[in-house]
């Protein structure tokens, strides 16, 4: 498939805290997009669930009055910002798509203010303190690239990250860069023995999604040390601290940006096509793909099964 757009063009990653006030976090939001736009970026990519502490935290179906329909707030906000600006935006929502059926989604709005698609995670996870099942219907949309002003990009969502099957589907379908939305971090309890090594493995899948698929990845995770209220009644939750670590990655993996893990930052690098053409040439992967013999990994588990 051929890629539209500009040879080359620059992405902005608004790695930000998130506050328990819907409207301020969407106000400060498009502050930061703005900032990118002024640096220079021409698709900026917004952090999963931005417009709320990440309430996962805990199964409580207060938390569903958090979501909106697409178009809904956020998308028009954010659609008349990209407008504006002529840039185009990568929006993540909190989607209420019918009575008791909700996505963790994200918008795709390119610089005319415009829809280009939607996506909608399709790994949802259930972890202490992850309880997005609880939330999320998995999404329905598949893997899936849009075409935007700047060019051909694709977006998945936080969990969805650790699977190279989606990466791999996206990337087929022509995308130049694989923009991830995040919110990740540690249970504070595990950071001094486990946190460093969590955090590598995290960096070193997606590093591994850009080899693999000869494509740009781009990270955006939020900051800051996140307690959600608890209810009466109830001990102080320990919260999770959100460990920044934003990046962008080349075709060949090298990390062309990268942000702290403490701070709000705005992470800006170029996605050429040109570079995407010559790693591929002299790693041509999609190429050696054997695609006559990859019949099991549509199955849960193979089991005993032979050839």
């Amino acid at each position: 498939m051929q890629t539209i757009g500009q040879q080359k063009f620059t992405v902005g990653l608004v790695q930000t805290s998130c506050s328990p006030d819907p409207e301020t976090n969407l106000a400060r939001a498009a502050d930061r997009v703005e900032e990118a736009a002024r640096s220079g970026a021409q698709v900026i990519c917004l952090p999963e669930l931005f417009r709320s502490q990440y309430f996962c935290q805990r199964e409580d179906a207060a938390f569903f009055d958090l979501a909106e329909t697409i178009p809904g707030p956020t998308t028009e906000a954010l659609g008349a910002l990209a407008k504006k600006l002529g840039v185009v935006i990568v929006a993540p929502v909190f989607e209420r798509r019918a009575p008791g059926l909700y996505h963790n989604s994200a918008a795709i709005l390119d610089a005319n203010g415009e829809s280009r698609g939607l996506y909608r995670k399709m790994h949802i996870p259930d972890d202490p303190a992850y309880y997005e099942k609880f939330y999320f219907t998995p999404g329905d949309l598949g893997f899936q690239a849009f075409d935007t002003c700047a060019g051909r990009i694709g977006t998945l969502i936080c969990w969805d990250q650790w699977y190279p099957e989606g990466a791999r589907l996206t990337s087929l379908r022509g995308a130049t860069v694989l923009f991830y939305p995040t919110a990740i971090g540690w249970h504070p309890q595990e950071k001094e023995q486990w946190g460093a090594a969590q955090r590598d493995a995290w960096r070193t899948i997606q590093r591994a999604h850009a080899i693999a698929n000869g494509t740009y990845v781009a990270v955006v995770n939020r900051v800051g040390h996140e307690k959600l209220d608890p209810p009466p009644g109830t001990p102080e939750p320990p919260g999770i601290e959100f460990w920044g670590s934003s990046f962008i990655a080349d075709p060949f993996g090298v990390v062309v940006a990268e942000a702290s893990a403490d701070r709000e930052e705005i992470l800006l690098a170029e996605v050429d096509q040109r570079r995407i053409e010559e790693v591929r040439r002299n790693w041509p992967f999609l190429r050696d793909r054997r695609v006559d013999a990859y019949q099991g990994i549509a199955k849960r588990y193979l089991d005993d099964e032979t050839p």
